[in-house]
C-alpha cells in the first residue's frame, strides 16, 4: 500500500480514481494538510507522496522500472514561493515554502530515498540550498539538477530542478561536482543521461517533423493573412514546428495570429466555456510534473544507488 498526500479535493479525487482504474499503486489518499500529518500516519507505506497532485511520480516511477516495494517518498513543494509570476510574499518567508513540514517527517521517519522537482531559476536556489542543508544535517547525501523537458523530446521547454536525498551515502556512485551549498558539506549533482550538457535538444535526429496543420478556425496556416504572396507564405512555412519525440510527437499545432506555432495536447480545444471541470482539470495539469521527465531523472537516481 502507498501512502497519497493531496490537499485539493479534486485532485484527491482524481488520485482515487486513477488508483480505482489500476493506472496508480494501490493506497490510501489522505486530504489534510501536510502541516497536520504526523510521522506515526505515513508508519507502514513502502512509498508515500506528498502534494500528489494527480500522480505524476508515481507516474514517473513506474515508468523509470523503480519496484514497488522499495522505499521511496516523493514531493515537490509548492513553487508558487519562487515562481517568477508568484504574487504576494516570495521566498523562505511566504506562508506557502512548506518544506520544513516536509523534513519534519523525513527527520522522524528517515525513508531511504527522497525525491522531488522544483522551478529552476534564481529565485529558487536559496530553497534548493536550504533543502540540501537540512539533508545533509540528518545524514542524508543530497543530489540535483536542472533540465529541461525539451531535453527528453517535449515540444515546450518547462525547466525544472529535480533533487534527492539518500539515507546511506555509503554506496552512492557515479555522483559529481558539487552543488552551491553550506561549505563543507557533502553536495553532488547527478545528469540524467538523455540531457545534453549545455544544450537543449528538442528530438532526436532522423525524426521527421510533422506535416502542416490547420488552425482551429479551419484555415490552411500557409495562407495566413500575414503570409499573403510567396514571400511571406515561405516565412510561414519556416515557423513551423519541428519535430518531436516519444509521446509529444501526435501534439497538435496551432498557428497563432502573431504567426507562431504552439503545440498543444490533441482534443485540447474541447476545453471552451461550459466544458464541465475545465478550470480544475487545467488547475491539476498545471500543477503536475512531467512524469517522463521525472522518469528520467528516476533512471539517473537509480544507477547510482543500490
Amino acid at each position: 500500500m502507498h501512502y497519497y498526500n493531496e490537499i485539493d479535493p479534486y485532485c484527491a479525487q482524481w488520485l482515487r480514481n486513477l488508483i480505482d482504474a489500476g493506472h496508480l499503486p494501490k493506497g490510501h489518499v489522505d486530504v489534510r494538510s501536510i502541516v497536520d500529518v504526523q510521522p506515526d500516519d505515513v508508519a507502514g507505506y513502502a512509498q508515500a507522496h506528498f502534494f500528489a497532485g494527480i500522480g505524476g511520480w508515481p507516474l514517473a516511477l513506474q515508468l523509470a522500472g523503480w519496484p514497488e516495494d522499495r522505499e521511496i517518498w516523493t514531493g515537490s513543494c509548492p513553487c508558487q514561493p519562487f515562481s517568477q509570476a508568484s504574487k504576494g510574499a516570495i521566498g523562505l518567508a511566504d506562508d506557502r515554502h512548506l518544506w520544513p513540514h516536509f523534513h519534519r517527517l523525513i527527520r522522524v521517519r528517515r525513508p531511504a530515498v527522497v525525491v522531488g522537482e522544483q522551478v529552476a531559476s534564481k529565485d529558487a536556489e536559496p530553497w534548493l540550498d536550504h533543502v540540501l542543508a537540512d539533508l545533509e544535517a540528518v545524514d542524508y547525501a543530497g543530489a540535483a539538477v536542472a533540465f529541461p523537458s525539451s531535453s527528453i523530446g517535449a515540444p515546450h521547454i518547462r525547466d525544472r530542478t529535480y533533487w534527492m536525498g539518500y539515507a546511506d551515502d555509503a554506496g552512492l556512485e557515479g555522483l559529481g561536482g558539487g552543488h552551491r551549498a553550506a561549505q563543507g558539506q557533502r553536495q553532488a549533482k547527478i545528469r540524467p543521461a538523455t540531457a545534453a550538457s549545455g544544450a537543449v535538444r528538442l528530438a532526436d535526429a532522423g525524426i521527421e517533423a510533422p506535416g502542416p496543420r490547420r488552425r482551429s478556425d479551419g484555415e490552411d496556416p500557409s495562407r495566413h493573412e500575414s503570409g499573403a504572396g510567396p514571400r511571406g507564405r515561405g516565412a510561414a512555412m519556416q515557423q513551423r514546428p519541428g519535430p518531436v519525440n516519444g509521446p509529444w510527437r501526435v501534439a497538435d499545432w496551432l498557428f497563432g495570429r502573431d504567426g507562431k506555432w504552439r503545440p498543444v495536447e490533441p482534443g485540447t480545444f474541447p476545453l471552451v466555456d461550459g466544458f464541465s471541470g475545465r478550470m480544475e482539470r487545467l488547475r491539476a495539469y498545471g500543477n503536475a510534473i512531467n512524469a517522463r521527465q521525472g522518469a528520467e531523472f528516476m533512471r539517473a537516481v537509480m544507477e547510482c544507488t543500490p
